[in-house]
C-alpha cells in the first residue's frame, strides 16, 4: 500500500465517526420499539386475563357450578368475602379460596347423584 492510500483511509475515518454520532439515537429507538412489542404481546393480554378473572370471581353466586385450580368441579353452597364453600360430592363440602376457582360451568354440567 502506498502512502496516499493510508492518507485516504485516514481522511475517511473522521467522516465515519461523525455518522456514528447521528446513530447514537438508534439504540433508544430500538429499545422503545422492543418495549412496545413486549407491552402488546405480554403485558396487555395478561392484564386483560386478570380483569376477566376478577369479574368472574365477583359474579360468583350460590348454585353456580365451578371448576377449581386442582381440577375438581362442584356446586357453590356459600360465597364469602375471600372463601367459597363448594359441594364436590353429595354431603361433601369443601372450603376454598375464591382465587382457586378458574372456570364457571354452564348450569346442568354436573350430574346430580
Amino acid at each position: 500500500m502506498s502512502l496516499t492510500t493510508f492518507a485516504a483511509i485516514a481522511q475517511a475515518t473522521p467522516g465515519a465517526a461523525s455518522q456514528g454520532g447521528a446513530l447514537g439515537l438508534s439504540p433508544l429507538i430500538m429499545m422503545a420499539v422492543l418495549f412496545g412489542i413486549f407491552y402488546f404481546m405480554m403485558i396487555r393480554p395478561q392484564m386483560k386475563r386478570q380483569k376477566e378473572h376478577r369479574a368472574l370471581l365477583s359474579a360468583l353466586a350460590k348454585g353456580d357450578e365451578v371448576v377449581m385450580g386442582g381440577g375438581m368441579a362442584g356446586r357453590i353452597e356459600d360465597v364469602g368475602e375471600s372463601f367459597v364453600r363448594v359441594e364436590i360430592a353429595p354431603g361433601v363440602v369443601v372450603q376454598v379460596q375464591k382465587g382457586s376457582i378458574t372456570q364457571v360451568l354452564p348450569k346442568g354440567s354436573l350430574k346430580k347423584s
